[in-house]
């Protein structure tokens, strides 16, 4: 296999990345190509990974390159990490310039206003990528793992229909970190499905295997008491300063052991908590995420707990030490390789697809993020036709600014970009609105500057 690895020059997704894949026995023999528009970094990655296949005398071959016409004729799998410019300075800039006009979001990320320059930001040049990719290894998978997952998603899938373009996240793997001490069972005996739109997503179905019973009743009882004191992203933050030790939070499946710090009631999760409560459904994700889609929202989430975790991701990115690991899988664009090449048919629990009746009442274009079956004919989405319907309906709300975001990238128009924050639920001042605009545009003129 080659596989053709975009914004390896990132430390936390190059070592992670390269560590799956070889210790990935179906992968261990591949070809990997490490792309980055910083040579700089790309070499700091290139040479830990000579210096671990040294070491392990390990059959992959790793090369690098910042041309990615070279890097990706016959690359069967494609995946992609990227961001543009200073992250930070942006993503504050997302998030803190909408307030100011008072458009009242909870992080700037992926929804409200600062998703939406956010995504107007990034799918630029991820389309780029996926143009070179119909052009010198049509057959290639795509994977991608940048943010604003659903905008990127159904915009590559509007421009190039035929591409078999994946959207991955990690938040599904929360899911294995608490529900075993929820449900005191077992993971192995638990059958857990989750759909929605990447970050806004919630679980549908839950069964315990041993005896096939209905497990969802006793995940909303028992889910009460135990999120109401479990700790939260400020007390790992606290931890952290305490000790100095930097814990694994994105991706990891093993519960953090906080029991010594006093948790806030329902930290991170006071709007998690109201989902429970009015729609009677768990949310797979906290406030920061599940709150950007919804304009009440802001009243109700725990707003510490997202600044603490904005200060804790920042904080650990500036100090990180990566290594290419030896044990485990973190990133599941190995284990989707893996189910392609050997036709293994296992149940992916969380991938990004076009919705095409997946989920009733959405419209086909948008991407949804639904359980799908992985075998050597790619991937086919789980079906969900009883979908809570309040719930679905909070997720069409947004299918619109998906909509307009597309059309304003794939046709570099202003007007459309106006439209997107128009049809935003987030966005409640159509003057101030384009103001906003136009500011973030000057703002971020190198990245917006093609809204003409």
């Amino acid at each position: 296999m080659k596989i053709v690895l975009f914004g390896a020059g990132s430390a936390q997704f190059g070592y992670g990345m390269l560590g799956d894949i070889f210790q990935n026995r179906t992968l261990q023999d591949s070809e990997v190509v490490l792309v980055d528009i910083k040579p700089d970094a790309l070499q700091v990655v290139e040479d830990a990974a000579h210096r671990y296949i040294q070491k392990h005398n390990h059959p992959a071959k790793v090369w690098a390159t910042t041309d990615a016409e070279k890097a990706l004729p016959g690359a069967d799998f494609v995946i992609i990490s990227i961001e543009v410019g200073d992250r930070f300075e942006l993503w504050e800039q997302d998030w803190h310039i909408p307030l100011q006009y008072g458009f009242r979001q909870i992080y700037g990320e992926n929804g409200g206003a600062g998703g939406v320059f956010h995504a107007l930001r990034i799918i630029p040049p991820i389309l780029r990528i996926c143009s070179q990719v119909e052009q010198l290894c049509p057959d290639a998978y795509v994977f991608c793992y940048s943010n604003p997952l659903t905008a990127i998603a159904t915009t590559v899938m509007r421009k190039f229909p035929e591409m078999k373009f994946i959207g991955v996240c990690h938040e599904i793997a929360s899911l294995e970190r608490y529900l075993p001490d929820i449900l005191q069972t077992p993971i192995d005996n638990l059958h857990v499905r989750a759909a929605g739109l990447n970050h806004f997503s919630v679980i549908v179905e839950a069964k315990y295997l041993a005896n096939g019973k209905d497990a969802y009743p006793d995940l909303i009882d028992r889910a009460k008491e135990f999120f109401a004191s479990e700790p939260g992203y400020s007390e790992i933050w606290e931890y952290v300063q305490k000790t100095g030790e930097l814990p694994r939070t994105e991706g990891e499946r093993k519960r953090m052991d906080l029991s010594f710090i006093e948790a806030r009631s329902w930290s991170d999760r006071r709007l998690f908590k109201k989902f429970i409560d009015w729609f009677g459904l768990v949310p797979i994700t906290v406030d920061s995420h599940m709150g950007e889609y919804v304009p009440w929202a802001f009243e109700l989430a725990d707003h510490r707990g997202i600044r603490d975790f904005y200060t804790l991701y920042k904080y650990a990115l500036s100090r990180v030490e990566p290594v290419i690991e030896e044990e485990s899988v973190h990133e599941r664009a190995g284990l989707m390789m893996e189910g392609i090449i050997t036709d293994s048919g296992y149940e992916e629990p969380a991938v990004n697809i076009p919705n095409k009746g997946l989920i009733p009442g959405l419209p086909e274009f948008i991407s949804v993020e639904v359980p799908a079956k992985v075998g050597k004919d790619g991937f086919t989405g789980i079906p969900f036709p009883d979908y809570p319907k309040a719930f679905g309906a909070l997720l069409r709300n947004y299918a619109g600014v998906n909509d307009m975001v597309a059309e304003a990238v794939i046709h570099k128009k202003k007007e459309y970009a106006f439209q997107a924050l128009l049809v935003n639920p987030l966005i409640t001042d159509a003057r101030k609105a384009w103001e906003l605009l136009e500011t973030m545009i000057d703002r971020q003129k190198q990245w917006l500057g093609y809204l003409s």
